[in-house]
């Protein structure tokens, strides 16, 4: 049996943002803390590899998963 993941479009308007900013700005965590904690405990995967830098640069293009959740990054039109 697969898990069915939850699969969701999230747009930026900049060219990047910071992977804990990204956690909080998608809703996946109520705090900037939460994004800290879950980023440094391993949870939080980027295009499938496990990434503990919670300044990554997260850009459109770029998949983020944590749990049953895999958000897309699109770029959003200014």
């Amino acid at each position: 049996m697969t898990n069915k993941k939850q699969v969701e479009e999230i747009g930026i308007r900049t060219e990047f943002i910071k992977l804990d900013s990204f956690l909080k700005y998608a809703g996946v965590t109520e705090t900037g803390g939460q994004a800290k904690e879950a980023v440094m405990e391993g949870l939080v995967l980027v295009n499938g590899e496990v990434c503990t830098m919670r300044g990554k640069k997260i850009r459109p293009g770029d998949v983020v998963a944590i749990d049953d959740l895999e958000l897309h990054v699109v770029a959003e039109e200014m």
